[in-house]
Formats: C-alpha cells, sequence, structure tokens
C-alpha cells in the first residue's frame, strides 16, 4: 500500500514537472521574441494564482505562483494601443506577429526535440505489414507479410501506427492503399469489413518492431513524429466539430494526469528507460498538442490575437484595443466554462 502511495505521489511529481517543461517553453518563446523586438517584459511567471515566490531582474518580475496549471508572459501595453517606448502596442504589426507566434512554435520545438531523442534512443516504427487476416479484405486483395505500406487514399504513410489510426478516424470508407514489395509498386482499393462489434477493420497488422536509423533518419523520424501528433490532434478536432465525440470524450488536467499516473504504473514495472521513454512519449503528445490548441483562430489564445493582426495587416491600422481586449475577454470566459465542464467530466470518469 505504502507503495502504491508513493508510486501516485511521484506519477503526480512527474505530471507536475511535464506541465510546468511544456509551460515555461511556450512562454519562453513569446520572452524571447518580445526581448528580440525591444518590448519590455512585466512579469513572467509559471503557475497561477498569488505569488509563491518572486524575484525582480532587469526590469522583469520572475515569479512562482500558487496553482501549477498555466503560466504567462505578460508584457507592457499589451492590450493597448501604440504607447511608451517599450509597450506591445507600439511595435510593428509584424513584429507582435512574431511575439504571439513563437510560443506554438517554441511548443512544436520542444516537442521536436523530445521526438529526436527518443528516436536515437528506441527508433522509429516502419509501416511493414504483420500479417494480412484470413477473411477480410487486406488478405483478399493480395497484400502480404512483409509489405510496405506507403499511401491510404493519398495520405502519406511513414509509421506503422498511422495505418489504423487512418483506420479508425475513416470508420467504413472505402481506401485506396498503395504499397511496395520487392521494389515494385502496388494499389488496392479496400472495403473495410463490419465486425460483431460494430467496427470497420481492413484486416492489416502492422510490425510493432522499431527500426534505428543514422543521424538523417533520426532527424527525420523525429520531425516526422511530431507532424503524426499534429495530424492526430486536427483529426480529433474535426471529429469533435463533426460530432463524431463530445466533450465527455475531451481531457483536461486531470484526466492528462490520471492517464500520467496509469502510464507510469505500467512503465515501471517494466524498467525506469521504459518510464522515461513513455513520459517523453507524453511531452511530445502534449506539446504538439498545445502548439496547435494555441494557433486555433479563437479570441483568448494566441491563434486569435493572430487573427487580429493580420487584420491589421490588411487593413493597414489597429482594430480599437478596447473591442479587442473585450472579445478576448469573452473568449477567455467561454474558455474557463468549457474547463470547468471537462474538470467535471474528468472527475466523474475517475469516480
Amino acid at each position: 500500500m505504502n507503495l502504491l502511495r508513493a508510486g501516485g505521489r511521484l506519477s503526480i511529481l512527474i505530471a507536475l514537472i511535464i506541465f510546468s517543461l511544456i509551460i515555461i517553453f511556450h512562454e519562453l518563446g513569446h520572452f524571447l521574441l518580445a526581448k528580440a523586438n525591444g518590448i519590455t517584459v512585466v512579469e513572467f511567471s509559471l503557475g497561477m494564482g498569488p505569488r509563491l515566490l518572486s524575484r525582480e531582474w532587469h526590469g522583469t518580475r520572475y515569479s512562482w505562483k500558487l496553482l501549477p496549471f498555466g503560466g504567462s508572459c505578460m508584457m507592457l501595453g499589451e492590450d493597448e494601443a501604440a504607447g511608451e517606448e517599450g509597450s506591445f502596442g507600439s511595435k510593428s504589426a509584424l513584429a507582435r506577429i512574431s511575439v504571439i507566434a513563437a510560443g506554438p512554435i517554441f511548443n512544436f520545438i520542444m516537442a521536436f526535440v523530445a521526438a529526436v531523442i527518443i528516436t536515437g534512443c528506441v527508433g522509429y516504427d516502419p509501416a511493414v505489414v504483420y500479417r494480412a487476416s484470413d477473411g477480410f479484405p487486406a488478405q483478399e486483395a493480395g497484400i502480404q507479410t512483409g509489405d510496405v505500406i506507403t499511401e491510404m487514399n493519398g495520405k502519406h504513410i511513414q509509421l506503422a501506427r498511422e495505418v489504423s489510426n487512418y483506420v479508425s478516424f475513416h470508420q467504413g470508407e472505402t481506401v485506396t492503399v498503395t504499397y511496395e514489395r520487392d521494389g515494385e509498386t502496388h494499389v488496392v482499393t479496400l472495403d473495410p469489413k463490419e465486425t460483431e462489434d460494430g467496427r470497420y477493420l481492413l484486416g492489416l497488422s502492422m510490425n510493432s518492431g522499431y527500426v534505428k536509423g543514422g543521424v538523417g533518419k533520426t532527424l527525420f523520424y523525429g520531425a516526422y513524429e511530431v507532424k503524426y501528433w499534429i495530424d492526430i490532434t486536427l483529426q480529433s478536432l474535426k471529429m469533435l466539430v463533426k460530432g463524431q465525440v463530445g466533450v465527455k470524450d475531451m481531457s483536461g488536467p486531470v484526466g492528462v494526469v490520471d492517464m500520467i499516473g496509469e502510464t507510469y504504473t505500467e512503465s515501471v514495472q517494466i524498467s525506469w528507460f521504459a518510464v522515461f521513454v513513455n513520459m517523453l512519449n507524453i511531452a511530445i503528445l502534449l506539446s504538439a498538442n498545445l502548439g496547435v490548441m494555441n494557433l486555433l483562430p479563437l479570441p483568448a489564445l494566441d491563434g486569435g490575437r493572430l487573427v487580429f493582426l493580420i487584420l491589421e495587416l490588411i487593413r493597414g491600422k489597429r482594430i480599437n484595443p478596447e473591442k479587442e481586449g473585450m472579445v478576448h475577454f469573452i473568449g477567455l470566459m467561454a474558455l474557463m466554462a468549457l474547463m470547468v465542464v471537462i474538470l467535471f467530466s474528468d472527475v466523474m470518469k475517475l469516480m
């Protein structure tokens, strides 16, 4: 029992470390580009709420706050029209765009670095067919063990995981599969077969083994890993918009902490190296996810601010900062309400 409690506490600590690193890296992007453009950063903080620790250095207050989620890079005159020298509003639209876009971009950079580390240590999973199941479309079309899947309905495939994910996201759809065998390219069209549990499958079991490559392949597959998680996030958002999934299927901080806890518990039984790799994988997922979500053109998010800045470039003048601020405030309240709903859903799942 004591070991279980210790494991639970350690998994929560790991979750907080992962969250903190992702948030710090995101805000660091805003911070560095603000400094590079001569914008005064009033406060750089990790967490939300009252300050626990705080120190001012070179005109910026660095703070660690009570609530361990979130963070901020507060810039002088961020929601005001052009003011004093060093204020956010006094800089050109392009300079402000670079500052706002830097946060999500830094999340993608963090995900890339983590993915390169994993690819270098473990390798990548090539899209090699392990088995074509009897009585399913793939086998009937002639696909065999050892074939390499390269495309599905025009989408390029590099990883074994992409095959099953494509089928999951396109249930019931006819799929044109391109594959290679002995240097020759073959194309077949497959109509998925419905199983007793209502799923539509092609009958493809992919190779679960990992392959290591040189520096070039490590960098390529590190970048591709980030692209893979970006695609997963976008596909999930598409399903949410179409109503194929609901809010109950989404997870907030509580759900993520629970996922990290379960992954840690399973991994630690294998080895500490497995813990390291799986936690790094979760960091890639969360960092890429945060980058994508922040680029959505919604008020209060970085993407929403970018919309106003792009409109400013097109119009040649800035939109009234008070009106823009009101739009972002309304968006923030809506996001907070959504977070409360997701938090409640996460708690109910745990119960």
